[in-house]
């Protein structure tokens, strides 16, 4: 198995998220052993996808150098894992990437339109060996020893309509596609009305979020799914857990997990190599961990 890029360019043009302006982003192939490369074309910085690169994890996964930013970049970096793209050129105009419909379902369509491609040097993936956990009270999120690659998710608010949620995916790019792609962000009305008051969350709307008063669904269609609220948290683990720097092979597994602990998890995950081991699916002996990734 061989590392990927895409086959052709692609853009699309969104709104952001906290500013609320249009932001045109565009995708473009990279060679192999280049990995993910975000580039702020109105400052002209790249920003390469590593842990030591985050920046903040308070509402969104964000990615700085030298004084600026790209926020909200979890959603793109999910659709990218779950196709298994190694290399890729992550160009935008301004410091987020478009939040689309609040899924991550518009890039899985980009990257279609772009096609995956094969490069020429073998696909490296990071087989976990060794349990790995960050805790907070009862928050926790946990990377453990597997053959296959897991996300088990579980939520708890005191919300009538979301109350406890769990679900389990069992990984492939099409089991990502059908059953978390589609899974929209989600907010409370009165915590929206806050950051706007702080000049955030200017492009939030029912077009590309769930938003909740105290009691219901504000959106005038309803849910995508009933449990959608927990799958869109797996859809967010996914993007996060790519800051490892590679695909991975194990089991993750969350309650009340969140942006800031998933990279706390990274780093913890990296500082010690005992934990992982790095991989090169060739030979008939990677067989079994391709399934995931092909």
């Amino acid at each position: 198995m061989y590392q990927t890029t895409i086959k052709k360019s692609v853009e699309l043009v969104g709104i952001g998220l906290h500013k609320g302006s249009p932001v045109k982003l565009r995708l473009e192939p990279l060679e192999s052993n280049s990995g993910i490369i975000f580039y702020r074309s109105d400052v002209d910085v790249s920003i390469p996808l590593l842990p030591e690169n985050v920046v903040d994890t308070k509402m969104a996964t964000v990615i700085g150098k030298d004084q600026f930013v790209i926020s909200t970049i979890e959603h793109l970096l999910s659709a990218i894992y779950a196709y298994g793209i190694d290399n890729l050129r992550v160009i935008v105009d301004a410091d987020e990437v478009p939040i689309m419909d609040g899924s991550s379902a518009s890039y899985c369509m980009l990257l279609d339109e772009a096609e995956v491609i094969q490069l020429d040097m073998p696909k490296k993936v990071m087989r976990i060996k060794q349990d790995v956990e960050i805790k907070e009270g009862e928050k926790y999120v946990k990377l453990s020893a597997s053959s296959d690659l897991q996300y088990d998710f579980t939520i708890k608010f005191p919300h009538p309509v979301i109350k406890e949620q769990e679900f389990i995916l069992k990984f492939t790019k099409e089991t990502y596609k059908r059953e978390i792609s589609r899974a929209r962000t989600f907010g409370f009305l009165n915590e929206v009305q806050y950051l706007r008051s702080k000049g955030l969350a200017l492009g939030g709307s029912l077009e590309n979020a769930i938003v909740l008063d105290d009691k219901k669904i504000l959106n005038p269609e309803g849910l995508r799914f009933e449990d959608e609220f927990v799958r869109h948290k797996i859809l967010d683990a996914i993007g996060d857990m790519s800051l490892i720097g590679m695909s991975f092979i194990g089991n993750y597994e969350a309650y009340a997990g969140s942006h800031e602990l998933n990279h706390k998890l990274t780093l913890k995950l990296l500082e010690n190599p005992e934990n992982y081991e790095i991989v090169e699916l060739v030979g008939e002996k990677t067989k079994e961990l391709e399934k995931a990734y092909a």
